[in-house]
């Protein structure tokens, strides 16, 4: 193995949000470099093509490969005449059969894999902008039918022009934050002249008749009128008939569309509102259980449900509008029809609620700068008398949305209890004032732990406990969950690598398991990541989304500088009530500030462990755990200490410098015996 360089230095992740750093920590740099690709261009390609794509990003020395989640897409580095490989440029070629959609592309670089950048591909002609034409003079022509790539100028408005015939129905679409632009897109259709015909601010699309035929033209610029090569977006023109629903581009899914659909869902509803019977006040008749799929057309819709229901029945309600992509905000409430025909609000249903407290983006953390909640509905409602009830679906904000791709689909069911999750890299404040919210790759050095946070999203009433588990990780490379406890809605999963673990990726599966109605159920978790990294939340809010795989990856060529862990590798046995103390190992590859680190705990029945001191100078410290101010049940549980420190760290040749991190231990498996039985 590659021995450290001097004053190199690993760590887990940037996280620590109840732990609160001393203030001469607050001029530190925060978390150890890790490889992010943060554009590729061209963003996509048309399916059985080939084209050259040029990449940026951070820390990606020693860059081998670009990686797509697709597999018909593969990418070979350019060559210049000689033979020498041209540096961050790649051949990168589509197969024909590759489906049209937005794909993650990695780079594997020195210090292992990296963030992911959205990658799309379609099956009409594309071209990519490499001079601005910032003027009506200098606008790019562009065929109906075909994909432009393009960037905007800072202060600038991009131009296009195209021909259209008198009556032809085309959509303009721009996508921008659906493939990981910064960009806020505003989009105009213009006549030859240049004035204004319609206008897009909200990031949707245009959906334009051609009043003559002749000349148009298209004006693409930002909100506030920012640019440069993270303000990139993908421009479509797409001839339609009339008859067609107006569709997007591919995009990207939001972190709240993680817990869609449930369970063995069919993938069409199996009614439409539009087929079903209308009674005399415009309400639709329907009979539960039932599958509808709907729209929020037009303006200010509202639909209106009306079934039969009998006394002490339990009914459980989902919308889905939100994740599915639509700007949209379902409202539901169920009413009982009484005599003379008014209605009695029997329930409002809410929003689905984050499973932790996201960030406010305020002064100081204080939550994951994840939302794995959803505007969309979930919720029961319990009848109380025999008779006709109704469920009223409206789009809170729909009086200002005239369009008819907003759709929804409901379901209503008897309780089904079952869980879903999403997991991301842990992320915590490390100074007052300043969060961190980046992309953080699983790239490990060795002897690294990389701690993930996992959220569920518990459906129908299902309150038990989650085991967490992963699978296909590579050599040297193992995985320990800190279950969900019963009721919670939080556990850790520690990625560990071993001292010597070698060069490798994989792209491993998580995965939830818990009995439900008695039945061992498993559950896929799904991946989340930052799109940029934001190194402080005050100045820039964050934005995530899901991505396609779990890549887990070892770099090779440096170590954690720090490594702790119990003194001895077996199960700690200790009686209810009493105190169990703990010897714990050091590893120490660097130097650090300071002679302590502030530790806290993870793992369910354990995390209000009081704060200690972990010796930074000894090779050996301890941790005393109060089983009497703790009171954890008889039974087994894996927990694990994790704390900042200042070390210093240089990559190559540079000069060291100071970085605030994190350490994590390697996990702890305790017994708690029940008093009764010492007795």
């Amino acid at each position: 193995m590659t021995p450290p360089l001097p004053f190199r230095l690993v760590a887990c992740l940037c996280l620590l949000a109840s732990t609160a750093l001393p203030a001469f920590l607050h001029a530190q740099s925060v978390c150890l470099p890790a490889p992010r690709l943060l554009t590729t261009m061209p963003m996509g390609g048309q399916a059985g093509t080939e084209l050259e794509v040029t990449i940026t990003g951070q820390s990606l020395e020693g860059s081998e490969q670009l990686i797509f989640s697709n597999p018909s897409i593969s990418a070979t580095p350019k060559l210049n005449d000689d033979g020498t490989v041209v540096a961050n440029q790649f051949l990168v070629r589509i197969a024909a059969d590759c489906a049209p959609g937005v794909y993650d592309a990695r780079i594997m670089a020195g210090l292992g894999i990296s963030s992911a950048r959205a990658f799309s591909v379609s099956n009409v002609p594309e071209v990519t902008q490499t001079k601005p034409g910032t003027s009506l003079d200098t606008a790019l022509e562009i065929a109906v039918g075909s994909i432009v790539n393009a960037t905007l100028v800072d202060r600038s408005v991009n131009f296009y022009a195209f021909d259209a015939k008198q009556g032809q129905r085309i959509i303009v679409d721009c996508v921008a934050k659906g493939i990981d632009s910064k960009m806020n897109p505003v989009l105009v259709v213009a006549d030859a002249s240049g004035s204004d015909l319609i206008v897009e601010r909200r990031g949707g699309i245009i959906d334009f008749t051609a009043p003559a035929e002749g000349r148009y033209v298209i004006k693409v610029h930002d909100l506030t009128f920012k640019g440069g090569p993270y303000y990139f977006f993908r421009l479509a023109l797409t001839e339609a008939t009339e008859d067609v629903i107006a569709s997007r581009l591919p995009a990207t899914q939001s972190v709240t569309s993680f817990s869609w659909p449930p369970t063995g869902l069919e993938e069409f509803p199996a009614a439409e509102e539009t087929a079903l019977t209308a009674i005399d006040d415009d309400a639709m008749e329907i009979s539960l259980p039932c599958d509808i799929g709907g729209s929020f057309y037009p303006a200010a819709d509202v639909d209106t449900y009306q079934f039969a229901a009998k006394k002490g029945e339990t009914w459980w309600v989902e919308i889905a509008s939100e994740r599915l992509g639509h700007p949209t905000d379902p409202s539901v409430v169920v009413q009982r029809v009484v005599e003379g025909g008014d209605v009695v609000d029997v329930a409002e249903l809410a929003d689905v609620p984050s499973p932790v407290k996201r960030s406010s983006n305020g002064y100081s953390y204080d939550g994951p700068p994840y939302n794995a909640g959803s505007s969309d509905a979930l919720g029961k409602f319990d009848v109380p008398q025999d008779g006709t009830y109704r469920i009223r679906v409206t789009d809170l904000f729909g009086g200002t949305r005239n369009d008819p791709s907003n759709r929804y689909r409901m379901i209503v069911r008897k309780a089904a209890p079952d869980f879903a999750l999403v997991g991301w890299a842990l992320h915590m404040g490390l100074r007052n004032g300043d969060r961190n919210a980046l992309s953080k790759p699983i790239a490990l050095r060795g002897g690294a732990v990389m701690p993930l946070e996992i959220v569920v999203v518990r459906r129908d009433g299902f309150d038990g406990e989650i085991d967490l588990f992963m699978e296909n990780l590579p050599e040297g490379v193992t995985a320990t969950g800190l279950k969900i406890a019963a009721g919670a809605t939080r556990g850790i999963m520690l990625v560990s690598a071993a001292d010597n673990a070698p060069r490798g990726l994989q792209m491993a599966s998580l995965f939830g398991r818990a009995s439900v109605d008695g039945q061992d159920v498993v559950r896929h978790c799904r991946w989340a990541s930052m799109k940029w990294p934001v190194t402080n939340a005050k100045s820039e809010i964050p934005d995530p989304r899901l991505v396609d795989q779990i890549p887990v990856s070892v770099g090779g060529i440096e170590q954690a500088g720090l490594s702790f862990e119990p003194a001895e590798d077996k199960v700690w046995q200790v009686t209810a009530g009493e105190k169990l103390t703990i010897p714990l190992r050091l590893i120490r590859r660097g130097e650090f500030s300071g002679k302590t680190m502030s530790l806290r705990t993870f793992g369910a029945g354990f995390e209000r462990n009081a704060a200690f001191e972990l010796s930074l100078t000894e090779d050996q410290s301890e941790v005393v755990l109060d089983l009497a101010r703790l009171k954890p049940q008889p039974g087994d549980y894996t927990l694990a200490f994790y704390g900042g420190a200042v070390a210093k760290y240089a990559y190559g040749d540079a000069k060291p410098k100071d970085i605030v991190d994190i350490y994590v231990s390697e996990p702890i498996s305790i017994h708690v015996v029940p008093a009764e039985a010492k007795k």
